[in-house]
């Protein structure tokens, strides 16, 4: 579905990235926030968007719906592993959360596989400089969850990606 305005998040136990595209004039905004906030502010969005006649869609990263997972390195211990296994289910939790409370409240949200990490960052990740060719991103830092979150809106928007090599 089209929309005018695109959310997208990339949900963290502490606070998920969140970042917000305007079609129209391709305007970004990206931060992040604790659930309650999040909350809020997409609520604030959904009800400014209703006022001018918009539609908003909302796209959150659903990384338990891959069929790997692991975020173990070969020298961790059992304690570690087991830990990580933890922190990664406590943030699956708040994705699906998320995604229950937007949808109790009418808002159109669609579950997104993680994006294929073809980036230079590491382990693949999307840089703030690749972020900034992307989507004219004009803030000197970005954080890694604000890139997924920015990454996730403009991809579900259907805008070209284009990237040039130096």
């Amino acid at each position: 579905m089209k929309a005018d305005i695109i959310i997208g998040i990339d949900p963290d136990v502490e606070q998920s990235g969140v970042a917000r595209l305007d079609i129209e004039p391709r305007k970004v905004w990206a931060g992040h926030l604790p659930l309650p906030l999040l909350l809020d502010y997409i609520l604030t969005v959904k009800e400014v968007a209703r006022m001018r006649g918009k539609s908003l869609r909302v796209v959150v990263e659903a990384s338990w719906d891959t069929a790997h997972n692991w975020h173990g390195g070969w020298k961790d211990s059992k304690a570690i592993a087991a830990r990580k296994g933890y922190d990664v289910g406590r943030n699956h939790q708040t994705g699906r959360l998320i995604i229950e409370l937007l949808r109790h409240y009418g808002i159109d949200v669609d579950e997104v596989r993680p994006l294929k990490k073809i980036w230079q960052g590491k382990d693949g990740k999307i840089t703030h400089a690749e972020m900034t060719q992307v989507c004219g991103w004009d803030k000197k830092r970005s954080n890694q969850e604000e890139r997924d979150a920015m990454l996730l809106a403009w991809n579900a928007s259907g805008l070209p990606i284009r990237i040039t090599t130096k």
